[in-house]
């Protein structure tokens, strides 16, 4: 008897034991994600990267808590009601990219502006202090931010061309593992081509200044940005078909979103 009530003791034991132990293996299962769920959640805690367009190479881009100009021009006016930048960057000396009156109306105080050697030179001495000069290749970590200095320049290369190589800078800004890519003035040249992991660009498209529609869908193509806007495509013979370069770049790649902002108001 003895025996009989030992067993039915020890079976009362494992039983409960195999029940906690399962109770606590199915409340381990539901707090431990799977690798989608977790790159779901990596995905859906990423700070966005807000673009407002001024005009043509203007732009408010709003990243996180960070607020950054790019190529500020055309008066203070467009930029009424903005917050004031956190930093500036400027890609080449072109008066559509590169305005000392404008830089000098808002009134940046001791705002750090990012420029390539070549516009350092034009700026006056009075924005001097402000200037972090980048040339094409540099890196340097700032505010949180790796910036990266791009080539930008037209092809085929050659001494009298709009834009040469080394004169100008596109930049890849990358934070918090995001990448955010600024052209600038260039056409498909093989460093665009090769980068990797842009999770947004911003791509020219204007004769003859930079690219045709076309060479900008093949280069954007090539390097598969997650999404890519559109912008400085005022050319001489007026606005840049953006409606067929997302069509020629959605024919051959649907998971590229291809995002249409308004950057001429006036339509000018």
């Amino acid at each position: 008897m003895k025996k009989i009530v030992t067993i039915l003791a020890l079976a009362a034991v494992f039983t409960s034991c195999k029940n906690e132990a399962k109770d606590s293996t199915e409340e381990m299962s539901s707090e431990v994600m799977t690798p989608a769920e977790t790159r779901q959640d990596e995905m859906e805690n990423k700070a966005s990267i807000n673009i407002t367009p001024i005009s043509h190479a203007t732009s408010v881009i709003l990243w996180d808590k960070t607020i950054i100009y790019t190529d500020p021009v055309g008066g203070a006016a467009g930029f009424e009601g903005q917050a004031k930048p956190s930093f500036v960057l400027i890609t080449d000396i072109h008066q559509d990219h590169m305005e000392a009156e404008t830089l000098k109306a808002l009134q940046l105080g001791e705002t750090k502006i990012i420029v390539p050697k070549a516009v350092q030179e034009k700026l006056p001495q009075d924005l001097q202090k402000n200037l972090i000069v980048m040339n094409n290749g540099d890196s340097q970590d700032f505010m949180g931010f790796n910036i990266t200095a791009i080539p930008m320049y037209n092809l085929p290369e050659s001494p009298d061309a709009m834009h040469t190589k080394g004169r100008g800078n596109g930049y890849v800004l990358e934070k918090d593992g995001q990448r955010l890519y600024i052209a600038g003035d260039t056409e498909d040249i093989p460093e665009m081509r090769n980068l990797k992991n842009i999770d947004v660009a911003l791509v020219p498209m204007n004769l003859p200044y930079t690219m045709t529609v076309e060479d900008a869908a093949k280069g954007v193509l090539a390097f598969q940005p997650k999404k890519v806007i559109p912008y400085h495509y005022r050319g001489k013979d007026g606005l840049a078909d953006v409606e067929k370069f997302k069509e020629l770049v959605n024919k051959e790649n649907k998971d590229i979103t291809v995002e249409l902002l308004e950057w001429y108001p006036t339509k000018g």
